[in-house]
């Protein structure tokens, strides 16, 4: 696996009820008719499953964005990662900026919302490598598949 940092070593997969062994590999698929590549992986799942953290930190961003719907961002306690939930229905109970959570912490519900397509119910989760000063959304993209699938990230 690679060594991107200690605190994204072991990932709790963020979809309530969904083995790593379900997981496929969707980083790099074509997106927008071939226009960009995915930066993360697709997690399908029924309609209000719930979504749960993958990793501790802080929320530090909840967004509403065009491609990403209804979207969540959460910051390593050191700063140094930032991971990316999107499309999802809605936001779980108490979910709030600024609110700690640990791997497992309730976060929202799987959706359908930004460019995810009508009943396409799936969560996007997304890792973005950081450095303590940038922003939420100004991060590395890195290949979160091999983090929760304790795989290799080659297809």
């Amino acid at each position: 696996l690679p060594v991107i940092a200690p605190e994204a070593a072991e990932l709790t997969v963020p979809v309530a009820g969904v083995a790593r062994s379900q997981l496929e590999q969707t980083w790099g698929d074509a997106r927008g008719g071939g226009t960009r590549a995915h930066h993360g992986i697709d997690i399908i799942a029924p309609q209000g499953t719930p979504v749960v953290a993958a990793a501790p930190g802080t929320v530090e961003k909840l967004f509403q964005s065009e491609a990403g719907g209804t979207t969540l961002y959460v910051r390593s306690p050191q700063r140094r990662i930032v991971y990316y939930y999107a499309h999802l229905a809605g936001y779980a109970p108490g979910v709030r900026e600024g609110l700690a959570v640990r791997a497992g912490d309730p976060l929202g519900y799987v959706g359908d919302t930004g460019n995810a397509g009508a009943g396409n119910y799936h969560l996007h989760f997304g890792v973005a490598l950081t450095t303590p000063a940038q922003r939420w959304h100004e991060g590395t993209d890195i290949d979160p598949y091999p983090l929760l699938a304790g795989k290799s990230a080659t297809r």
